[in-house]
């Protein structure tokens, strides 16, 4: 099954939290996150659920009702969907974490001469936003799609040491038909009956100095 897979690097500022400058392992304690709020056209409530990885590595939200479209049987507004996750995670105190890579999947249909994007952005509540990272696809496509987006761990931003701060995870789809017939429906998707098409957040941890 063909697969579009798109890597790019996330400009981020990194936290002057208090914590050692080498990666560890991660926390030796089971490691829980839980959904604050959901706000969004793509997301609406019991639409999106979270399951932590069993090695503490990585989180996956899973959408049941996240899709954009254009065309044929679109209404003006049904283009752009966003959704937005606050997110409280729960870990061992001492260690410090940090999002260091995403992986993005779904599904697009877009007849030629239509595209999508799809974006997205993270941030810990008081800091600022980082950096968006957009994804783009264009048509003839009719098949799975993945994207991911890594940083560097110089530039990692990291959870202050000693605080818990809520998680803002922020994502985007849109379509635009462009030059396609205009009896045609183009699609993006980011959700999932099976649980098969899905988000995977990757940590990076590390431990707070003393």
């Amino acid at each position: 099954m063909l697969s579009m897979i798109a890597a790019a690097g996330v400009a981020m500022s990194l936290l002057t939290a208090p914590a050692s400058a080498q990666p560890s392992g991660p926390p030796p304690d089971r490691i829980t996150v839980d959904i604050v709020t959901v706000n969004g056209s793509g997301c609406p409530p019991g639409t999106a659920a979270i399951a932590v990885s069993s090695d503490n590595t990585a989180f996956t939200v899973t959408y049941s009702d996240y899709l954009a479209q254009a065309g044929a049987g679109a209404s003006p507004t049904d283009f752009r969907k966003n959704c937005q996750l606050n997110l409280q995670v729960h870990y061992p105190q001492g260690f410090t974490y940090a999002i260091a890579k995403a992986d993005y999947r779904g599904f697009a249909h877009l007849e030629k001469g239509a595209s999508a994007l799809e974006r997205a952005n993270y941030y810990f509540q008081g800091q600022s936003a980082t950096e968006r990272v957009s994804h783009t696809f264009n048509g003839p496509f009719s098949d799975d799609w993945q994207t991911t987006d890594q940083t560097d761990w110089a530039s990692l931003v990291w959870a202050p040491c000693g605080e818990y701060r809520n998680l803002n995870v922020n994502t985007e789809l849109r379509v635009n038909a462009g030059s396609a017939r205009p009896d045609t429906t183009s699609f993006i998707s980011m959700d999932s009956t099976d649980g098969s098409v899905k988000t995977t957040y990757h940590f990076a941890w590390k431990r707070c100095d003393a």
